[in-house]
């Protein structure tokens, strides 16, 4: 069995047999595919893509953010999470916020757990020492880089919140302006910082010299973060939440991530014959945007709360009842956020504890030649996060506070030391024979649907990677029956699903606004690589 080749494709794909990395920008990649190369295996590579991605996408992701990284480890057959989503500062309580202190400033950011997750993750299943794996991002950040068009874009869509700290400013404007695409962009703090983490390891970023910088900065501005939330982080090793689709088990990080909610929506979708309704048509959009909001409710409900009921939510029988509710019309959604108040004919959540009672049992990729794979989603939530930079250090913090609830009675309320409802979900998929497919993207709540339509479009529509990543999307992430779509879905299928009660936010062709995906598809014959990534945005995939 070669790889499939059905599907358009705007780029060529990648190939490779003994190394493959897909990631959000070409020099990202590129560093990931020289620790390869130079004898590191996928995990030394995943985080030099990592720091990397730190210096040449500073607005996505770092250091100073969030994530999980979905590793399998071939030598000892282990399929392990590291989660380093930071808790919230100790102090934290929902009476001290408010919309604005939550989105951005010193309020917002969550402890710093990415560095952690990073050196663990090199820890455990590395073969590299962290200077090397930080060498290509050392590099980037010194001697600076020329930055893209689509990089251009998101620092001066982010340019009057970057205004508002001069630290902020003096690291990533020019004289106050955007850089131009061509631009070089050099952060030496970063460059440094990453040197002392290399030689000091996460003693130096949570208890030492890094750590007094974050915490000084973060308090002097009011913030909440202390000394004792930084020495406290430690990130986590989890076993994968799991469900199978059309014969392959798609496994993804357990609540309170929200990958539950497109697991569950792949069980719904199974039900019906996605492959004879065909690709992006009405009676497959209609069923999968109403299979969404049916799953978005139920997440919204349940994934944050303490002992949430994970195999009733992923049940056959409970994906059997949900899939019963969609009807010929649109239905209207909640939105991606816990409400209290409910809409008249708002689509809620049901009942899985139901089944429980009953039965009483319970995005970048790397991959090397020796089979380890690793898929990894992190941010540092809105574009540079807090938009604030800790002097002397280029680090900007993340502004996940800002994916809590103020509503009291939302399981995902604000509160002290606490784990947040996060949406950033890598899966891998496998078969009875292995590995067949790494996947993700960003995209805020519309990770959720994205995700399962590219997975939707290799195990139903015959897809390769690179075509399944930029096949025409659409995400219903919008309270009510508004969805965004790209308008290379052809009119009359929209205007027929208009009439079916759907509203759309028309996004034109292409749209960042629906992801930016990355994704390796692993031959189940020959073991080769392939590789896919989105021209939405800068991703780019290298084999070798």
């Amino acid at each position: 069995m070669a790889f499939p080749v059905h599907g358009t494709q705007h780029r060529a794909t990648a190939t490779g047999t003994r190394g493959m990395v897909a990631a959000a920008h070409p020099l990202a990649a590129l560093a990931g595919i020289r620790t390869i190369i130079d004898g590191g295996n996928a995990i030394d590579a995943a985080v030099a893509t990592a720091a990397a991605l730190n210096v040449v996408e500073p607005f996505m992701s770092g250091s100073a953010g969030v994530g999980y990284m979905h590793i399998y480890h071939a030598a000892s057959g282990e399929q392990r999470i590291c989660d380093y989503v930071g808790l919230t500062p100790q102090a934290a309580e929902v009476a001290l916020f408010d919309e604005q202190k939550k989105s951005r400033g010193p309020m917002s950011p969550l402890v710093p757990a990415a560095c952690a997750g990073w050196l663990e993750a090199l820890r455990r299943y590395g073969t590299m020492d962290a200077a090397t794996a930080f060498a290509p991002a050392i590099e980037l950040a010194e001697h600076g880089f020329a930055l893209t068009v689509t990089g251009h874009t998101f620092f001066d869509g982010c340019r009057p919140g970057l205004l508002a700290y001069p630290e902020s400013a003096r690291t990533y404007l020019i004289d106050g302006r955007a850089p131009l695409p061509g631009d070089l962009l050099v952060q030496k703090d970063l460059a440094n910082t990453f040197r002392l983490v290399a030689e000091g390891g996460a003693e130096v970023f949570y208890r030492g010299e890094i750590a007094d910088k974050i915490v000084d900065h973060v308090q002097e501005m009011g913030g909440l973060l202390t000394r004792d939330d930084l020495a406290a982080c430690e990130p986590a090793w989890l076993e994968p939440a799991h469900t199978d689709y059309r014969g392959n088990r798609v496994c993804a990080p357990p609540p309170p991530c929200q990958a539950v909610q497109y697991l569950e929506t792949l069980n719904i979708m199974e039900g019906f014959d996605v492959a004879a309704m065909g690709h992006n048509t009405v009676e497959t959009l209609h069923r999968f945007i109403e299979a969404a909001k049916l799953a978005v409710a139920d997440r919204a409900e349940y994934a944050a709360i303490a002992d949430p009921p994970t195999a009733g939510l992923l049940s056959r029988e409970y994906a059997a009842e949900r899939r019963a509710l969609i009807g010929e019309r649109a239905q209207p959604s909640g939105g991606d956020r816990y409400t209290a108040e409910k809409i008249d004919g708002e689509i809620v959540a049901g009942d899985p504890y139901a089944w429980l009672k009953s039965e009483c049992t319970t995005h970048f990729d790397t991959i090397d030649a020796d089979g380890n794979a690793v898929a990894v989603t992190q941010s540092l939530g809105g574009g540079f996060g807090s938009q604030m930079v800790v002097p002397g250090t280029g680090l900007a913090l993340n502004n996940f506070m800002s994916w809590f609830d103020l509503e009291p009675q939302s399981p995902n309320a604000i509160g002290p030391a606490k784990k947040n409802e996060m949406c950033v979900s890598p899966v891998q998929i496998w078969d009875g024979d292995g590995l067949r497919l790494l996947i993700g993207t960003p995209g805020s709540y519309g990770i959720l649907q994205t995700t399962p339509q590219m997975i939707m479009n290799v195990f139903d529509h015959g897809m390769n990677v690179q075509a399944a990543i930029e096949a025409p999307r659409l995400t219903a992430t919008h309270p009510g029956t508004l969805v965004n779509v790209e308008t290379r879905i052809p009119d009359p299928v929209l205007r027929a699903l208009e009439r079916r009660g759907h509203e759309f936010n028309r996004l034109g062709d292409w749209s960042p606004g629906v992801g930016g995906g990355q994704g390796i598809m692993v031959d189940p014959d020959s073991g080769a690589f392939m590789g896919g990534a989105d021209p939405r945005r800068d991703g780019y995939a290298i084999g070798w």
